[in-house]
């Protein structure tokens, strides 16, 4: 039996997690929290590489990031859909790992896959709580739903970034696993090409989203909820 998460990134593809909040996950495991991926797809539409080889890459990455649990879903790549059977399978998923907060993708995005992503999580979160679907196993509702925006916070805000100083080294370790995908590349999944190499494009958006939070490097990250105050006093980044 496997000892509840504490946090569970949930991409269409492997890659995206370490893409978005590899960072953040690298942190959580150094302050001690149980951290998992579930990749939804094996990634075989995929332009450059193989679903072979990028298992073989999801696998390395998950252990550059020291993650406790890594598992694919095998949905269609390309093809993910938001239906009340995937929604009852990743709700299986959901109860068996007991993940206290999820995070998601970004709620819009240039893969269709993405899209459908981020709004798939949610209801299957939601759906996870209802004890006749899929009865076979307890019910039981993740307490948070976040959203990683990373390359897409020009449609909304970050609610909050995470401060990634010291793990970012360790997620463009992770990233760099995925050589099929990235070496030579100058874009990759939500990643807009800007001329330089994709691994500095990495580096200087994680940059961009620290400056935010006036730190080094940052992940962005956004909730529907009203984020909570108890201390004002104790509010962070200055103003001036």
């Amino acid at each position: 039996m496997i000892e509840p998460l504490d946090v569970l990134a949930i991409g269409p593809h492997c890659d995206d997690v370490e893409l978005t909040c590899g960072g953040t996950l690298a942190r959580l495991k150094r302050l001690g929290r149980r951290t998992g991926i579930v990749d939804l797809t094996q990634g075989e539409m995929g332009t450059r590489g193989s679903a072979r080889t990028r298992a073989e890459e999801a696998a390395e990455a998950a252990a550059v990031l020291g993650v406790d649990v890594r598992e694919n879903l095998a949905l269609p790549d390309a093809g993910i859909v938001n239906t009340p059977e995937t929604r009852a399978a990743l709700a299986r998923v959901l109860r068996r790992l007991k993940p206290a907060v999820v995070i998601a993708p970004a709620p819009r995005g240039k893969h269709p896959d993405h899209r459908v992503t981020a709004q798939l999580v949610r209801d299957a979160v939601f759906v996870a709580g209802l004890a006749k679907v899929a009865p076979d196993v307890p019910a039981f509702r993740p307490r948070k739903v976040v959203h990683a925006i990373a390359y897409r916070e020009d449609h909304v805000k970050p609610t909050f970034v995470v401060d990634i100083s010291e793990d970012f080294d360790t997620k463009l370790a992770a990233i760099r696993c995925y050589g099929s995908q990235f070496d030579g590349a100058l874009q990759a999944g939500e990643v807009y090409p800007t001329g330089d190499p994709l691994y500095h494009v990495i580096r200087h958006q994680a940059a961009h989203y620290g400056s935010l939070i006036r730190c080094r490097f940052g992940e962005p990250f956004y909730t529907h909820e009203t984020m909570r105050v108890d201390d004002l006093s104790t509010l962070e980044v200055s103003t001036f």
